[in-house]
């Protein structure tokens, strides 16, 4: 006979194991490093744009494209590693990134031409950051948390402030001591040491948590389990409301943060900031995402999407509002208000779109449909990135494009007040196997 708090009377899903529970934590901790590396790496493409521009002549505009070439080819991807992940595992979706992101910074070292630096940056970076980003990561995160999914979730995309924070001023370090090409090779380098994670336990880590008995509830899966063939598909998804809200969300949102996040630190330059001090101030508000994004998370479960989102949104506006009043009053305090405010702000509305796709289309593909929409918010993120190198040149200034971001936001905003299916989210039933 066993007491009422006896863990033998909990089903064995429940009770888990420490094995389990170190597990499920290493879960976490490989979507926060391989986030933490693919964006960090990708995002040093901030500081080599000025050294690029001075040896070869290439505009703006031109190199600002290399960037959206690079979230378009991310964008293409994302459906598709939510393939590889669910057919390969974990162990060939990483290892294949890892291998191109080497591939793709070693390669970048010899560029000479501006077609190399779109196919090595734009291509080669774009499949690698896919393969190790937030689709897999979101994925095998939904296999092993149930209740504290958004919190998980959200200290991986964590990994993407941390990277940019750390990886972004020691590339602008190593510019300004050994040149770009150089680092270039000492990044490729430094990515090599990654590699010995290909050794974890990668099939046990695929499988997820124990789970439930078949009589149970559908409720108690895991809302990222492996695809159900008679459960939501892309196709099916894509005639809903709820999935048109999403990328409505993840579009805009990656519209107004990109048309201002590249051109961060070549504003910064061209207002008198020294190179490195422009990329502190970058790395800066990528390192408060860390916060942000977990804040977010914590927030939702207390007070709702709708507050969440409107809160974060807010902070987003306020910083490029910051920038744009900054080139006409040169104060020290616009900085730290961009900082602060577009910092918190950025990557908090990732983990709130991921944790309402798992919920909303739990019975079904949802590795395949977050990929999908997260394809959708990688396109937001190349025109974003694009039009801002554009105006640039248009304008000879970057405040049209602190304006369209300002703009962007609010449409990205507007699904958490036009309609209550994201305030309220529910399960939806799959439509019957056709």
């Amino acid at each position: 006979m066993t007491s009422r708090g006896d863990p033998e009377d909990k089903p064995a899903y429940q009770r888990g194991s420490r094995n389990e529970l170190a597990l499920a934590g290493l879960v976490v901790a490989i979507g926060f490093l391989f986030n933490f590396t693919a964006r960090g790496v990708v995002d040093t493409f901030m500081v080599f744009m000025l050294p690029l521009e001075a040896e070869f002549g290439w505009s703006r505009s031109t190199l600002t494209g290399v960037y959206s070439f690079y979230l378009i080819t991310v964008g293409l991807m994302a459906p598709l590693s939510g393939m590889m992940l669910d057919r390969l595992g974990p162990r060939a979706t990483y290892g294949f990134g890892l291998c191109v992101l080497i591939a793709a910074t070693w390669a970048a070292s010899t560029t000479t031409a501006l077609w190399h630096i779109y196919l090595f940056i734009g291509v080669f970076c774009g499949v690698a950051a896919s393969a190790l980003g937030m689709v897999p990561a979101a994925a095998l995160i939904g296999r092993w948390f149930d209740r504290n999914m958004s919190l998980a979730i959200a200290i991986a995309y964590a990994g993407f402030g941390s990277g940019i924070l750390v990886i972004v001023p020691l590339a602008q370090a190593g510019i300004d001591a050994y040149g770009w090409r150089e680092t270039y090779r000492l990044i490729a380098m430094a990515l090599v040491c990654v590699v010995p994670l290909l050794l974890l336990p990668w099939g046990r880590i695929r499988q997820g948590r124990v789970r439930p008995s078949a009589a149970e509830p559908l409720a108690d899966q895991p809302a990222m389990a492996v695809s159900r063939p008679t459960g939501w598909t892309i196709r099916s998804a894509a005639k809903t409301r709820e999935f048109w809200l999403l990328v409505q969300v993840f579009f805009f949102t990656a519209c107004g943060v990109y048309s201002v996040v590249v051109q961060t630190v070549p504003y910064l330059v061209e207002q008198g900031y020294p190179p490195i001090e422009a990329a502190l101030a970058f790395g800066a508000s990528g390192m408060l995402s860390i916060f942000g994004v977990v804040f977010a998370g914590w927030l939702c479960a207390r007070f709702g999407n709708r507050f969440t989102a409107t809160l974060s949104f807010t902070g987003t506006f306020l910083g490029a509002g910051a920038l744009l009043a900054y080139s006409a009053f040169a104060s020290p305090f616009l900085i730290l208000v961009y900082v602060l405010a577009f910092g918190v702000s950025q990557g908090a509305r990732g983990p709130i779109v991921s944790t309402l796709t798992a919920r909303i289309f739990a019975r079904g593909a949802v590795a395949s449909i977050f990929g999908t929409i997260f394809m959708m918010m990688s396109f937001g993120s190349a025109f974003g990135a694009w039009i801002s190198g554009f105006l640039h040149d248009v304008t000879g200034d970057y405040r049209a494009a602190f304006i369209f971001s300002g703009v962007s936001i609010l449409f990205a905003c507007s699904p958490f007040w036009i309609s209550t299916r994201l305030c309220h989210p529910r399960t939806l039933q799959p439509p019957p196997a056709e």
